[in-house]
């Protein structure tokens, strides 16, 4: 009995101590991450008299808004400094001069306490002007200072009533500034004009624009702009692509910018080694109104035309960003002076404008290049789907035929014992 006892004991330990070795194995560090600034984002809301319209899924545009904000500042990040300015939410009076001032931080950007947040947002009223420009000029000073992401999103229903500031030009002031702050527009059911000049100052500072007709729209949307904010922040170069590739400007590994008109293809160049690996990766934003069923592909051709490896992706309506992406590894060379070969990148997009829509600027584009060393054949990621796993497989099934042998070792000894006994 108490040798039985020593023999499953002794199983134990050795199971555990396998068991130890494979969830810890030798020379697993710890994960560091650089410290950076703590990225900062203001919503600014319209609360202008035109949203206590009800034509949002039956309820006014204005409890759509206080809805989504709810939900948003429960989701937001703990990293995100955050807060919250009005406009048109304080005179009801009829002097435009007055109303057109009338725009206030409702809660200061900084550590987010949720509950006072949301108290201060179930507060408001539907009430005056749309002074947009104004807002956009007090926001950029509340998110001045610091090196962090930065983005404004704006939330109105209607454009300007306060112009001359016309808040397109508020908002390329903003950008000529080069301070790096983005601003993202949202229309809620909006007209012709309030979509042309959400959209124009969106591009200005390279945001994005979207259309929201229903509550669940609009959640989303900010808690995604939100989220966004959150992202390390990678600054893109600007590239301009051309219509052939051997006129195409040479790109290296990076994040790279650039405006694709509907329906035009973009070609650019990249070097790549034998044993080199090339993964690139497109962002197509529908930075406007557009029509349903789009596209867009990213093709590697040889200089020649040929078609090396493409990637593509479709979409419907439901998304403003569409990507897609390819890799191509190059296999080896026994010539060790082998040239690299230029492989040419094809972007191209079926977007279709929506009716009365500007097609001018191209829709922004954000070009992904890599070019790293090939996979080992021995250990490609694609072998079987176990990629480096090996290891950890050549290790489970040594801990089961050990833990085998250990038990046929005790079941005989057993029955030997039996057999004496």
């Amino acid at each position: 009995m108490i040798t039985r006892q020593r023999l499953a004991a002794g199983v134990c330990a050795l199971l555990a101590a396998l068991t130890a070795g494979i969830a810890f194995p030798t020379g697993a560090v710890a994960d560091e991450t650089a410290e950076q600034a703590a990225p900062k984002v203001e919503l600014v809301l319209d609360v202008s008299g035109s949203m206590r319209a009800r034509d949002i899924d039956g309820g006014s545009r204005m409890s759509a808004a206080k809805q989504a904000f709810n939900e948003v500042l429960d989701a937001t990040p703990e990293e995100v400094q955050l807060g919250i300015r009005t406009l048109g939410a304080n005179y009801r009076g009829n002097d435009r001069k007055t109303g057109c001032k009338d725009t206030a931080q409702l809660y200061p950007v900084g550590t987010l306490d949720r509950t006072e947040a949301k108290t201060a947002v179930a507060t408001l009223t539907p009430t005056g002007w749309t002074p947009i420009g104004p807002a956009l000029l007090k926001a950029a000073d509340d998110l001045d200072g610091g090196k962090g992401t930065r983005r404004i999103v704006l939330i109105s229903d209607g454009e300007d009533t306060c112009q001359p500031l016309d808040p397109c030009e508020v908002a390329r002031e903003i950008a000529a500034k080069g301070i790096g702050l983005t601003i993202d527009t949202l229309g809620l059911v909006p007209d012709a004009k309030t979509r042309d000049q959400l959209s124009c100052i969106a591009d200005a500072t390279g945001g994005t624009y979207t259309s929201v007709q229903h509550k669940e729209e609009l959640t989303d949307r900010v808690g995604q702009l939100v989220e966004r904010a959150a992202d390390p922040v990678v600054t893109p170069v600007a590239v301009e692509g051309t219509t052939a590739c051997t006129s195409a400007p040479a790109l290296k590994s990076g994040l790279y910018t650039d405006r694709e008109e509907f329906g035009q293809h973009r070609f650019y160049r990249v070097d790549v080694k034998p044993g080199q690996e090339l993964r690139a990766s497109v962002s197509v934003a529908a930075d406007r109104e557009v029509n349903p069923d789009y596209g867009v592909l990213l093709r590697a051709v040889t200089v020649h035309g040929r078609e090396i490896v493409r990637g593509e992706a479709a979409g419907n309506g439901r998304t403003d960003v569409i990507s897609t992406g390819l890799r191509y590894p190059k296999a080896e060379s026994d010539d060790e002076n082998a040239p690299a070969e230029t492989v040419c990148l094809q972007v191209s997009n079926s977007f279709s404008a929506a009716s009365g829509v500007k097609t001018t600027p191209g829709m922004p584009v954000e070009l992904t290049v890599d070019v790293v060393d090939g996979p080992d054949p021995a250990s490609d990621v694609a072998s079987f789907g176990l990629g480096r796993g090996w290891w950890l497989l050549g290790a489970l099934v040594l801990t089961g035929f050990l833990a085998g042998v250990l038990w046929g070792w005790i079941s005989r000894l057993r029955i030997a014992v039996w057999r004496t006994n």
